[in-house]
């Protein structure tokens, strides 16, 4: 049993990938290509918002959209500990301090009540996480936001993508979204690439130019930029696969639902998913007291788990500067030592399920 299944989905759409990548070999254009272009228009009506700029990573877009909201020495981002390092490393590579606020205890997305306490006069930007699917409560930190003087919020929707919060898309619910196309993702390429989302004009035209090294037109750089374009190859691949998103969406759900009906009464803690939310499932992750027991036994029965972040922010020694200790995020340190990811993809069929909650009720069962 594979953890991620990308064989099954390219089988389905091998024929139009070939088409799309000889179109590319075929007229050279390898960077920033007509099929950039293409991504970037279909991503911005499908997400709902003005602008779309396609970058080289989901890690290149969260800084590029530090960089236009002029972040830098001095200044403070708020975000969680439980999350892929990126999202923190950005925030410490453009001289800025992470400031980190507590998950909530169900969803593991920021927990927005304990949002304003962190804001001082030196925050410049919110940057919540959409984690394993389904996105933070963006309408209360929108809210908080507004209130202590309009502050950017920059949702990291790596995981959350095509998720929905009271109707609107994953990446329209913020000053900027973020997303990313690694592999693994519900909507990924074949390598390394990205996207930003805004309605703000001036800032989509500021994303564009630092992605391309600061550069307006020709030989005139009015601002420092990175090296964050996306590569045609990438781009066509995603719109290969843009075409089948939403039914893969609806197809991870089913999946979740299966888990859910299977795994219900094993004293292990299910995925929640808030109201008004809906959840991709870039993850199916649950939380057991026993979870090295259980992966042990998972691993035994040929099931294979992933204990994402087991090692929360605070406590990497990267940002040991920062002066935190156990115990300074108390669920972020709970869940973080709990968490397992299950096998998760759209062609799950009924029979790996079974196997997998199967293995789950003996692990436990044994331990009873």
């Amino acid at each position: 049993m594979e953890f991620i299944d990308l064989k099954s989905q390219q089988g389905l759409i091998r024929e139009d990938l070939d088409r799309r990548i000889k179109a590319v070999l075929d007229h050279g254009r390898y960077v920033l290509g007509p099929e950039v272009a293409e991504l970037e228009e279909r991503l911005a009506d499908y997400v709902g918002v003005r602008h779309c700029i396609g970058a080289s990573s989901g890690t290149d877009t969260l800084l590029i959209a530090l960089m236009a909201l002029g972040v830098g020495p001095g200044d403070e981002v708020i975000t969680v500990p439980y999350t892929w390092i990126s999202t923190a490393e950005m925030i410490a590579l453009i001289g800025a301090k992470p400031v980190f606020v507590d998950i909530d205890e169900q969803t593991l997305n920021m927990n927005a009540q304990l949002l304003g306490a962190a804001i001082t006069d030196n925050t410049k930007a919110i940057m919540p996480v959409g984690i394993y699917g389904q996105t933070a409560d963006m309408t209360a930190i929108n809210e908080i936001a507004t209130s202590n003087g309009n502050l950017p919020v920059i949702e990291d929707a790596a995981q959350s993508f095509g998720a929905t919060h009271h109707g609107r898309k994953s990446c329209a619910l913020s000053t900027i979204g973020s997303t990313s196309f690694f592999p693994s993702k519900p909507l990924g390429c074949y390598g390394d690439g990205g996207a930003l989302f805004t309605d703000d004009d001036e800032l989509a035209q500021s994303m564009r130019q630092i992605r391309v090294h600061g550069q307006a037109n020709k030989h005139h750089h009015p601002v420092l930029g990175i090296n964050g374009r996306l590569d045609s190859i990438q781009a066509a691949v995603v719109l290969s696969k843009l075409d089948l998103f939403d039914d893969e969406v609806a197809k991870r759900q089913l999946v979740a639902s299966a888990y859910n009906a299977q795994l219900a009464g094993l004293g292990i803690v299910l995925p929640h998913v808030d109201a008004g939310n809906t959840s991709v499932y870039a993850q199916y992750t649950i939380l057991s007291e026993n979870r090295d027991l259980l992966q042990k036994s998972l691993e035994d029965a040929g099931v294979p788990s992933v204990p994402y972040y087991a090692v929360p922010l605070h406590l990497q020694p990267v940002f040991s500067e920062l002066g935190h200790r156990s115990g300074d995020f108390p669920v972020t340190e709970r869940v973080a030592s709990q968490c397992l990811s299950l096998p998760m993809n759209p062609y799950l069929d009924e029979q790996s399920i079974q196997q997998v909650c199967a293995s789950i009720a003996n692990s436990i069962n044994l331990r009873a």
